[in-house]
């Protein structure tokens, strides 16, 4: 039955159930916090509502006439992978729980329950959701204006210093100018670039790269002009070089700024007249290239101390893109780790689904020197060490925290009654478990590898409810 007062652009929840009044109960309490509910009675009925409509959560009962919830969960998780299912149910054990979370569900909620907890959850939900929306829309925004399929696509950003920069290249990629990159090592400039040219009229052919840093001096006038037979020692053939295998796309040099002196001349030559000369030859050829350089150096400061060319420095800066480094955008941060998460864990073929809170913050703190290429590392080491489905501080280098440091027993409790110590640990664990889930209640039962109802009667013992982690 369909809710059709419910305000526009909130978002749409299918509660299942076979009893009406549970659904009558939880449509009651959700349409006031803006929730447009959809209610089906068994797990045929929600399918087929799945299949016809769209929904950003599903609140289903496991326990149905027909086809329960675990049989509805199977199905509409093998079309629908994306749907996020919230399963309940005043039965389930750890097991029920641990098997619903394999076939896809997001938590298991238990009856009776709480209006705060499914609201709590269904909150964080949101916040999840609304970042993947955001990011949906930052991209959709982005391919408008650029006219294209967005070509910068590959681009994992939620900042608008970022959308300023990505408009920023797409707008000027169909012009032949050439393009400074600057920014911090392991910002992106590479993915940067590549983006232009794909945006550009250039994009039919593949854009050639050359890191101007990790070609021997003696060989990279070689390797970008190119020699012929015998011109040096070792020559035995003929080499076009790189701008002429570039003849027609793009060519992106890299730190250009490790550029040596000699070679500098060169190639401001080569940006100004549209030709090479190959070494050892008394011919030039002409050639159709345009130059995209990066540089994670000062060029300012390598004019003025005089170890780059003033003029090539022009001559390059014609466009400049400067990439912020990710401190300065720590917005970025959970959408790129969500990414390399999602990437790794495919490569790795392992289960692991999600970063703790507690696991995130870390992240949000770290000034992250080597940026984006650092937290890519950062998560690629977290998804191989993770024992559980979610990576956790103790994941994490010990550079961000990972680990921590042991403490003395004497800080948290006095005296010497082991039943005493054994209270404050349980409740100390027990919260430190919800809050490296972000609450999730079945997450946390199995990381302390306790019964679902045993977590559940050992919170209420010690009074710590989901969104009490970390203050017992």
């Amino acid at each position: 039955m369909r809710d059709k007062h419910a305000p526009a652009g909130h978002f749409r929840l299918l509660i299942v159930d076979d009893e009406e009044s549970m659904r009558h109960m939880l449509g009651a309490m959700l349409r006031p916090h803006g929730y447009i509910i959809a209610e089906a009675s068994d797990g045929a009925a929600a399918l087929d509502a799945a299949r016809r409509e769209r929904f950003d959560f599903v609140l289903c009962d496991v326990r149905m006439p027909g086809m329960d919830g675990m049989d509805f969960l199977r199905v509409v998780m093998a079309e629908q992978p994306a749907l996020t299912v919230l399963m309940m149910s005043a039965y389930a054990g750890l097991d029920q729980a641990l098997e619903a979370m394999h076939l896809g569900a997001y938590d298991f909620i238990t009856k009776p329950f709480k209006q705060d907890e499914v609201l709590f959850t269904l909150r964080k939900l949101e916040e999840r959701e609304g970042l993947r929306r955001e990011n949906s829309r930052l991209r959709s925004q982005l391919a408008a204006r650029t006219g294209g399929e967005g070509e910068f696509a590959h681009i994992i950003f939620r900042s608008r210093s970022m959308e300023k920069l990505c408009t920023m290249a797409a707008r000027i990629a169909a012009h032949d100018t050439t393009v400074l990159i600057t920014g911090e090592s392991g910002t992106g400039k590479e993915l940067v670039a590549r983006g232009v040219h794909a945006a550009s009229g250039r994009a039919g052919r593949d854009m050639v790269s050359v890191n101007c840093g990790c070609i021997p001096e003696h060989l990279m006038e070689s390797e970008l002009f190119g020699h012929e037979k015998g011109a040096f020692t070792g020559a035995e053939a003929a080499t076009p070089g790189l701008f002429v295998a570039a003849d027609g796309s793009t060519l992106f040099l890299d730190e250009i700024g490790e550029l040596p002196p000699q070679l500098q001349v060169k190639l401001l030559r080569v940006l100004q007249e549209r030709e090479v000369r190959p070494l050892g030859s008394v011919r030039t050829r002409r050639v159709d290239v345009r130059v995209l350089a990066a540089t994670s150096r000062d060029l300012h400061q390598a004019v003025a101390a005089g170890a780059f060319r003033e003029d090539l420095f022009y001559r390059l800066n014609v466009i400049r893109l400067d990439i912020p480094p990710l401190r300065e955008r720590r917005e970025d941060i959970p959408p790129l780790a969500e990414h390399f998460l999602e990437r790794f864990a495919a490569s790795y073929q392992v289960d692991v689904r999600g970063i703790a809170p507690a696991a995130m913050s870390m992240l949000l703190a770290h000034a992250w020197p080597g940026n984006v290429r650092e937290l890519e590392n950062v998560v690629s080491r977290a998804v191989v060490l993770a024992e559980k489905k979610m990576i956790l501080p103790e994941n994490l280098p010990p550079e961000l925290g990972g680990g921590g440091g042991e403490r003395r027993l004497d800080d948290f409790f006095s005296g010497y009654s082991l039943k005493a110590a054994q209270k404050v640990l349980e409740q100390r664990f027990i919260a430190r478990a919800l809050e490296a889930t972000g609450g999730n209640r079945t997450r946390a039962a199995e990381l302390l590898e306790l019964s679902y109802p045993s977590l559940l009667a050992k919170m209420r013992e010690y009074g710590l409810d989901a969104r009490s982690a970390g203050s017992p």
